[in-house]
């Protein structure tokens, strides 16, 4: 983790961002906290909140800009790998950001990319603009905890003040909890405590003065070029448009038609009453805080919009928390010692089915539901979020050890769904191998103490034929493995046992 200074260390800030910002949702990064009195501009460090309103990191910099009287100034920082975020994924995020740089452009706000090692690129770049603060926003990964931590260290030589701000939680991660937190159960009262404060509105991000010098347009296709990922999935697919734009659209559609079945009918994958908008959260070309002040608006649909609401401040922040607070959020050592303990013990238990990673990334397995689930995925870039919990202990129950499950299972994740690579795949994952922010359950073979979910219990959720039928290759690959469709090819003991999450 990057050090930094508590929020109240930060309290002369007050008077540098004006009313409409409050203070606390930003840090220093860096041992020099003073503003300097005067220089060429204010710059913003754009990296996971990547949309020009609704966004807290903007806001501040116009705001101290406008104080200053000097213009703000955007750079990205494009990063040639990450994790193993895959072309398809590079492509919706560069298209988004075509959209920030028109924005901007409107608003006489130069923005520019620079390829390469943020740590590296992004410091040259701040160095050479002569700011009197450089922003930045939040994302509680180790990547961007380094290129945080290298930028601090070279601002610091010079003077110049990096300020973290939390743009993409409602309540920012470091006031919602100064620790890991237990589960949702420990985390939302908190959260509840304080969250009709931090649930303000935007103010608008106002124009640079007239005359600001603006660079040349970003030369897209040389920015591409420079992703040196190893990771490529030459297939787009059309489910999702990328951008603001768009993702406000998809929200509308959701807050019209399926809002109101959302309570009841979200776990089923036959129903489509899901938001649809993790891929614009996860890129930030859309803020959660936006749908939560839109969704409250409406005052209809009460049920769907608690259930909404839970699932996007509560759970999805404390995937936040817990990236945050534990660097071991993608590998066995960061689970709770009677998880680790468990899978260990039971790490060597025979599998009755085990696949290689690549019979897995086909979808040529027994299961004809696995199967289906992970064509959704490569096909459509999303699984529907029951079925990757069913998705992922599968591959727990069906790869050599806890650690390939683990590791397995977020790499295909993170390739193929739009909003892979992030806290939220990062836990959604580890709560179906490494039982994150659960309990222990009764102990069994292959899963130890962690929480079982098989075929039968699905079809008590909802028609898993219905759901298998709309891709037929799965049936076929099942029975290629020697399975039979829709049906369970392997019948498991404690068929009471809940697999709600």
């Amino acid at each position: 983790m990057s050090s930094s200074k508590t929020p109240s260390d930060d309290s002369h800030f007050s008077s540098l961002f004006g009313s409409e910002f409050d203070v606390t949702r930003a840090r220093s990064l860096t041992s020099t906290n003073t503003i300097k009195q005067s220089a060429d501009c204010v710059l913003l460090w754009m990296n996971r909140d990547q949309r020009v309103q609704d966004n807290w990191a903007m806001v501040a910099g116009c705001k101290l800009a406008k104080i200053k009287k000097v213009p703000l100034k955007v750079v990205f920082g494009c990063f040639p790998t990450f994790g193993s975020m895959s072309t398809r994924q590079y492509n919706f995020m560069f298209e988004g950001l075509k959209e920030v740089e028109k924005e901007l452009i409107d608003l006489k706000i130069p923005f520019e990319v620079v390829c390469g090692d943020p740590g590296v690129e992004v410091l040259k770049y701040a160095k050479s603009s002569n700011p009197v603060a450089v922003l930045t926003d939040f994302f509680p990964l180790r990547n961007c905890n380094e290129w945080s931590t290298a930028v601090a260290s070279g601002l610091d030589s010079v003077s110049v003040p990096l300020i973290q701000i939390d743009a993409h939680n409602v309540v920012p991660a470091w006031l919602a909890s100064d620790k890991q937190e237990v589960g949702a159960r420990t985390l939302r009262p908190k959260i509840h405590k304080v969250y009709q404060k931090y649930l303000t509105r935007f103010p608008p991000v106002e124009p640079n003065p007239e005359g600001t010098k603006m660079p040349t347009p970003t030369d897209w296709t040389s920015v591409m070029k420079s992703i040196s990922s190893e990771v490529e999935v030459t297939t787009i697919p059309d489910t999702f448009k990328p951008g603001k734009s768009a993702g406000m659209s998809v929200f509308s559609s959701f807050c019209e038609s399926r809002l109101k079945n959302y309570a009841d009918n979200r776990n089923d994958p036959n129903l489509h009453v899901q938001s649809d908008m993790s891929p614009y959260i996860r890129f930030g070309q859309v803020s959660f805080q936006r749908l939560a002040l839109s969704i409250r608006d409406l005052k209809r649909h009460s049920s769907g919009t608690a259930a909404y609401i839970e699932e996007g401040v509560v759970r999805r922040e404390l995937a936040d928390n817990y990236c945050l607070y534990n660097d071991n959020y993608d590998n066995l050592n960061g689970a709770a010692g009677w998880a680790r303990e468990s899978l260990m013990l039971h790490s060597t238990d025979k599998r009755e089915y085990i696949y290689t990673k690549t019979q897995l990334e086909s979808a040529q397995t027994h299961d004809d539901l696995w199967n289906a689930a992970q064509i959704q995925l490569v096909e459509e870039g999303k699984m529907h979020g029951f079925l990757r919990m069913y998705w992922a202990k599968k591959i727990l129950e069906w790869t050599p050890s806890p650690e390939n499950a683990l590791e397995w299972g977020l790499y295909l994740n993170d390739k193929y769904s739009f909003d892979g690579s992030c806290p939220n795949g990062y836990v959604g994952v580890g709560w179906s191998v490494m039982g994150i922010h659960d309990m222990g359950w009764k102990e069994r073979e292959v899963f130890g103490k962690i929480r079982f979910m098989n075929y039968n219990g699905c079809k008590r959720k909802f028609k898993v034929g219905e759901f298998v039928q709309n891709y037929p290759q799965a049936s076929v690959n099942a029975i290629a493995q020697g399975g039979e469709k829709s049906k369970d090819p392997a019948p498991r003991k404690n068929k009471k046992q809940k697999v709600s999450k």
